[in-house]
């Protein structure tokens, strides 16, 4: 038998597709980076802190998000499609640079006064002002850091050499500075100021690596990025509403040592979340302008059986982990770790349906749609199961269901529109 050709197939494969394997490695290696690190300094953190002051931290990086969300206004999906469409055209790069710049900045100013008044307003977070200001300092680096250029470029390992550097540097810090629970703001701060740091450094690699400026535009020319980016800017919102109102529910409700509990469980599902996922964004800048249906097909099949592979992991090892990184303290972490790893099969599939299907068939309102029954569900099954059973199980079990409604959907309106 002459393996010869087949062995010459598989080089011509991967020569071929040089550009998405590394794109995928770095992005794989990046989000892994940023999920393993926080991962690893939790034993630390949560024995220094203690499980009190460290939900408080999960608390107001909840809030946080939905500014994060705001400012990014969902201008991700569309600014790599056009970066990847015009690779080759300067003006329309730095064009897409500048629009997106400057409507990030008016975001910016409307998060400022809504922060601003609930601060004052809000008893609670009225409370701890220094930790949510400390805290709101990182949207900023979503402005100056647009990760979306590079990998619109597909060059991801710059971001991954940033945030490893970026990373690195704040470990003397944290052992340093965080040695009991009153030390919560300074490590909010730490937090803050390297996502600032990063973004900084990225500014300037834009600026004076490829010698792009990142100039004010008008507004009249911002109109068709908002057009095109609001169903995302709905869909990603339905998301974080969905993600990010779990944290606030807890701690109002139970309290922040259950916050830390389901923020563990939804650590130890992230990082092979974010292993896979990295593949949809990966192959997205090149898939999009050269769309094949059997292609896509195989890659929703390959990420069924991914996903199921994760659940088993976690089924398995979840509950040594939960030890290792938190001890008996945090047990109930587990079966919360095993219902949210259900979740990983939604976020690959219905990641592959609208990277690969619902965008280059500019199905915007597709997304929105699929996120908002997204969010409609999982606020049914959680009403549901606070009627029979009150204990933050019932949000692991609403994700879960949440996600496989996802799922259904976009199978559903594919078929309909033929769009598969």
């Amino acid at each position: 038998m002459n393996l010869k050709p087949k062995v010459d197939n598989i080089f011509d494969l991967l020569k071929n597709n040089k550009k998405i394997i590394e794109n995928y490695f770095f992005m794989t290696i990046l989000q892994v980076l940023n999920s393993f690190f926080y991962l690893l300094i939790y034993p630390y953190l949560i024995q220094v802190l203690g499980v009190e002051s460290y939900g408080l931290y999960v608390f107001a990086t909840s809030i946080t998000t939905y500014f994060i969300f705001l400012i990014n206004f969902g201008f991700d999906f569309p600014a790599t499609k056009a970066i990847a469409e015009n690779i080759e055209n300067r003006n329309k790069i730095q064009e897409t640079l500048s629009c997106v710049f400057t409507a990030k900045v008016y975001l910016l100013l409307l998060s400022i006064v809504i922060i601003s008044f609930l601060l004052f307003f809000v008893p609670f977070l009225k409370q701890h002002f220094i930790l949510f200001i400390f805290s709101f300092i990182q949207v900023i680096s979503f402005i100056i850091f647009p990760q979306w250029f590079f990998q619109g470029i597909q060059n991801m390992k710059i971001i991954t050499y940033i945030q490893l550097i970026i990373k690195i540097i704040s470990l003397p810090f944290i052992f340093y500075l965080i040695k009991a629970p009153s030390d919560i703001n300074w490590y909010v701060l730490i937090v803050s100021l390297s996502s600032l740091f990063g973004g900084i450094i990225a500014f300037f690699i834009i600026r004076f690596k490829y010698n792009y400026h990142l100039n004010f535009v008008k507004k009249s020319s911002l109109e068709k990025w908002f057009r095109d980016s609001f169903p995302f800017f709905l869909s990603t919102s339905a998301g974080v509403i969905k993600e990010q109102s779990i944290a606030i529910i807890i701690g109002a409700f139970f309290g922040m040592k259950d916050v830390a509990i389901y923020d563990l469980a939804s650590k130890i599902v992230i990082i092979p979340r974010t292993i896979f996922m990295s593949i949809n964004g990966a192959v997205f800048p090149k898939l999009v302008v050269d769309i094949k249906k059997s292609r896509i097909k195989k890659i929703i099949n390959i990420e069924i059986l991914m996903s199921l592979g994760v659940v088993l992991f976690i089924t398995i090892f979840g509950k040594l982990i939960v030890e290792i990184f938190a001890g008996y303290q945090m047990n109930s972490a587990y079966p919360l770790a095993i219902l949210l790893s259900f979740t990983v099969m939604s976020w690959l599939v219905v990641g592959a349906y609208i990277s690969f299907v619902f965008v280059p068939s500019n199905k915007y309102y597709l997304v929105t749609k699929n996120q908002i029954i997204a969010l409609i569900s999982f606020l049914i099954y959680l009403a549901i199961g606070f009627f029979f059973y009150k204990n933050i199980y019932v949000f692991g079990a609403a994700m879960a269901l949440s996600g496989l409604t996802e799922i259904l959907y976009c199978k559903s309106v594919t078929k309909k529109y033929q769009l598969l």
